[in-house]
């Protein structure tokens, strides 16, 4: 760990978007993350969100394996999950998460999220559904900020049908604070970058993020991504980077233990899952031709997903 990063602010409450989108390209080039302020979503619905998370987290193990991942959707135990495949350490990353996937009347699918009973947690389904649909919204706004930040019509993403029941999940995440009597290469996440669009994160204000801009370098240098408070933190996925022909950088990072118990919250906001992402014209030319060959972003996501859990997109 070398430094905490200083990432850029972006207003979602600017009414000079053409200056708010130029901030926007500049945080992609430079970092592959920034903050966001003014988002629209309420105060009290984060702070409801991270209590009905606590309650779920807080229930007895066995209770919490009943609602095991199914269809990509439900409890995911301590170590179950490997997010760098690469690594050396036998043992998954120690957290816990839980996914949440399309809701019904989203998608063309039933509903094939699991929920917690009403009996043990009453306005847990309800609480997760409505920072869903609130984050949703958040993701087309950022969405269409970074078409103009690549000097591309706002729509852009929406008229190519990438937004057409986009592959959203949201994924409640906790840490355990104490972690002192594990290897001390056990990763509370490990060194990754994300898979689809881009990512909006918000936490309880632990700290424990850390970003690696350059990830081929070696030695590699890790920096703090300190919270901000009532700030989300976006980041660039890989079907972006994709698209932009690493014009727009999907960042490794990773979440280090820092001996307090960390909860965080992950909307991640993907194209449609027949949406075929490749190279926009404006990121290629003669001298910098596509570096990527056109892939259908669903078969993109199960790939990624089959090397981080062995039983894939299940």
């Amino acid at each position: 760990m070398e430094s905490a990063l200083q990432l850029p602010i972006i207003d979602l409450s600017s009414q000079d978007r053409d200056a708010t989108a130029l901030s926007v390209r500049q945080a992609c080039l430079d970092y592959g993350f920034f903050y966001i302020i003014n988002h629209g979503v309420e105060e009290t619905l984060l702070e409801r969100m991270f209590d009905e998370s606590r309650k779920f987290f807080s229930l007895p193990v066995e209770e919490k394996m009943k609602l095991v991942r199914k269809e990509h959707r439900g409890y995911t135990a301590l170590y179950a999950e490997k997010l760098d495949p690469t690594a050396s350490n036998d043992i998954g990353d120690a957290k816990e998460s839980y996914y949440i996937g399309p809701l019904a009347g989203n998608a063309t699918e039933s509903d094939l999220n699991q929920w917690p009973s009403r009996e043990q947690l009453p306005s847990w389904r309800a609480t997760m559904e409505s920072f869903y649909k609130q984050a949703s919204l958040v993701g087309r706004q950022v969405i269409s900020l970074i078409a103009l930040a690549l000097n591309l019509d706002e729509h852009y993403f929406e008229k190519i049908g990438a937004l057409n029941n986009p592959t959203a999940f949201l994924r409640l995440l906790h840490y355990p604070g104490d972690l002192r009597s594990l290897d001390e290469g056990i990763l509370g996440a490990s060194a990754h970058s994300d898979y689809g669009m881009i990512t909006l994160l918000v936490t309880n204000g632990i700290s424990g993020l850390q970003v690696c801009k350059e990830k081929f370098d070696r030695p590699q240098v890790w920096e703090d991504i300190v919270p901000i408070e009532k700030a989300f933190i976006v980041n660039v996925g890989d079907l972006m980077e994709r698209w932009t022909n690493c014009l727009f950088r999907s960042t490794l990072h990773r979440v280090i233990p820092v001996g307090e118990e960390r909860y965080s919250v992950a909307f991640f906001f993907d194209p449609n899952e027949d949406c075929v992402v490749e190279c926009l014209q404006s990121c290629c030319s003669e001298s910098s031709p596509p570096r990527y060959p056109p892939i259908r972003s669903m078969d993109y996501l199960k790939e990624r997903l089959r090397l981080t859990y062995k039983d894939g997109f299940a």
